[in-house]
């Protein structure tokens, strides 16, 4: 029982210690990378219309002032 034991323990620590990338890591992958770029293709426009927005905004306050 002791050696099944102790042998039972090394390939644990083999397991834990190697670092495979499986099938399940490249579709968690895939995934992230699907969501990530309709962000990246969509985050200039947002950014322009915010700031063009802003700065519409702040002019018409400040016509509103005048």
């Amino acid at each position: 029982m002791r050696e099944w034991w102790r042998s039972k323990k090394e390939v644990i620590k083999k397991s834990k210690n190697s670092h495979h990338y499986s099938f399940f890591d490249l579709i968690l992958d895939v995934l992230d990378l699907l969501f990530w770029i309709p962000e990246l293709i969509i985050l200039p426009f947002r950014l322009i219309y915010s700031i063009v927005r802003g700065f519409g905004k702040l002019l018409g306050n400040m016509f509103d002032f005048v």
